[in-house]
């Protein structure tokens, strides 16, 4: 018998706030992720010690879950942030660059945890009443008449990601296509209970992006199927291809021993038998005039035969990945055995046709009404390619968001720089019964806020890779990134030409305060003011939903934390 090891008792960590490994932690993935944030981010290449995948991104959702973070606090605020990322794709680093930022702004006030607690959901909900509000001076509506705010919405999201390598060209072919395909998806039908279609992406490695395209309906890749020939297909009386759509194998294969005992007959061949009833159902599809047979598995060659005599395209080997848009585009139901076909199993397609993309063939399905699309996305290489797919998914999913709260946010660090303005006017206009309410001095509120504020502009100075100065402007509260060089001016309206997100240009004789390493001093003067333009050309736009929700989960995290005590760790 083995040794057996005594158990250790659990590890018990006091106040884990002030312990210095946290603090040294936490500024290091901070750094991490704020090299990584917008539009010149820098990338990181990311893999394990053993070999394996290599990952080249400056991508949130990529990031994280290539981290080994060992902190248990650390792992608090990642899972936080891997589950915004989860239900939102978009706004990844915002939320945690602001979340890292405001422990680290929080935790080195002296005011106690549970009061700044108090001041900052307070804070958060003046934070969010007023994005929600009509006299919000950072958002802009989405009119989905015109495509406009759209084009720069899914334009902002392609440029925010360096290592997709897309030059302007290619970012215009891009952001066309991807607002088609999210408009393929849009129901022609609204009704109480509308669902989006699916776009579905399908890669071409190797190729140029601007070779890239959308067409209705969906492609399967058949390596084995001949362009020389003719494509026969059988019809019905209303001109319809009818078609059927199998989940289970078609190919003759014998029972799995583990699903239990068969008897078998002296004479009787199971191979046979299968081959048998396989043919059985090919003459009841033929009978029922299908004209196009898809399997997620794999056909039997004689079935195959004896339905292409008979004028009945098959696919074999589609994948489960393309059984649900299938099933819905089509609207037949999969068929989960060879011994009988269900009632009302099948669907319909308006024509069935031969693709080709590069060195690859495919069978492009197309429907009667076009609520599934695919995506023939192609980049230079496979790194590239990989980022490419996962910010089209993002693009996707935002204008899905969008389409729900047809709302946008400012980009560009003018959210940030406008609402950390809001709040400074907001703090020091509070009415004394509210610092009643919360129960916490004037000073105490103010303190908490000037953090809150700070936190806010550090990630809006994040944006800045290359050492130049930033400023916001004390009328609007915008954002504004003065070229590298230009350190002593006297008058920063001669070197800078619009504000982060492009609304505002520099004709105005406006004030200007420096952002990064002056954060709380001075303070803007009454309300920031909304632009008087609402939609420029190249806006650069956040999606609404993921950004406020980001706002939400940064601070309530960072208030979790921040009320940590004790933290345990079993040491067995």
């Amino acid at each position: 018998m083995s040794r057996l090891e005594a158990k250790k008792p659990p590890l018990f960590i006091s106040e884990p706030l002030t312990r210095d490994t946290l603090s040294q932690s936490l500024s290091l993935l901070s750094g991490l992720l704020k090299s990584c944030y917008g539009p010149a981010g820098r990338l990181k290449h990311l893999h394990n010690g053993v070999g394996g995948y290599v990952c080249t991104t400056s991508q949130s959702s990529a990031i994280l879950s290539h981290l080994s973070v060992s902190h248990p606090v650390l792992r608090v605020l990642m899972a936080s942030v891997q589950n915004h990322i989860s239900r939102f794709s978009d706004c990844g680093l915002f939320t945690a660059i602001l979340c890292c930022s405001l422990i680290e702004n929080f935790k080195s006030l002296n005011v106690a945890s549970c009061t700044v607690i108090k001041i900052s959901k307070h804070l958060l909900s003046l934070c969010m009443d007023y994005l929600k509000s009509k006299a919000c001076g950072c958002r802009v509506s989405v009119d989905f008449s015109s495509v406009e705010t759209l084009l720069c919405l899914v334009r902002s999201i392609l440029t925010s990601k360096p290592a997709c390598m897309l030059n302007k060209p290619e970012v215009d072919h891009l952001t066309m296509l991807i607002l088609k395909a999210f408009m393929f998806t849009v129901p022609c039908c609204v009704e109480t209970n509308t669902v989006l279609g699916k776009c579905v992406i399908v890669p071409v490695k190797g190729r140029r992006v601007v070779d890239s395209t959308v067409l209705p309906g969906l492609l399967i890749e058949t390596p084995e199927i001949q362009l020389a020939e003719p494509l026969t297909v059988k019809r019905t009386c209303s001109n319809m291809i009818k078609m059927a759509l199998f989940s289970v194998s078609m190919s003759g294969d014998l029972f799995n021993p583990e699903e239990g005992t068969i008897t078998v007959h002296h004479g009787i061949s199971l191979e046979m038998s299968e081959l048998n009833q396989l043919l059985n159902v090919g003459k009841q599809l033929i009978n029922d005039e299908v004209g196009l047979v898809v399997c997620q598995k794999v056909i039997h060659p004689s079935l195959k035969q004896y339905l292409k005599e008979n004028h009945v395209i098959t696919v074999d080997r589609a994948g489960l990945s393309l059984m649900e848009p299938m099933s819905r585009m089509t609207g037949s139901k999969p068929i989960a055995s060879i011994h009988s076909l269900p009632p009302g199993c099948y669907g319909s397609l308006k024509d069935v046709c031969i693709e080709s993309f590069a060195s690859k063939h495919f069978v492009h399905l197309i429907p009667n009404d076009t609520v599934v699309c695919s995506l023939i996305l192609c980049n230079r290489n496979e790194t590239a390619w990989d980022e490419l797919k996962r910010i089209c998914e993002t693009a996707e999913h935002v204008l899905q968001l969008t389409i729900k709260e047809p709302l946008a946010l400012l980009g560009g660090g003018c959210t940030e720089t406008h609402l950390a303005s809001y709040i400074r006017h907001k703090s020091y206009s509070l009415s004394t019964s509210s610092f009643k309410e919360i129960d916490c001095s004037r000073t105490q509120y103010q303190s908490v806020a000037d953090g809150f504020c700070r936190s806010l502009e550090s990630v809006a100075c994040s944006l800045n890779h290359d050492d130049g100065e930033i400023l916001t402007d004390m009328f609007y509260g915008h954002c504004w990134f003065v070229p590298s060089g230009f350190s002593s001016v006297s008058n920063w309206s001669d070197v800078v030409s619009k504000c982060g997100c492009g609304i505002n240009g520099n004709t105005e004789n406006l004030n200007w305060r420096l952002l990064q390493g002056q954060f709380g001093c001075p303070i803007a003067q009454g309300c920031p003011k909304e632009p008087s333009v609402k939609v420029a050309d190249f806006l650069t736009l956040d999606c609404f939903a993921a950004k406020c929700n980001g706002l939400q989960v940064a601070l309530e995290t960072a208030n979790l934390i921040l009320d940590l005590s004790y933290v345990i760790e079993d040491q067995n």
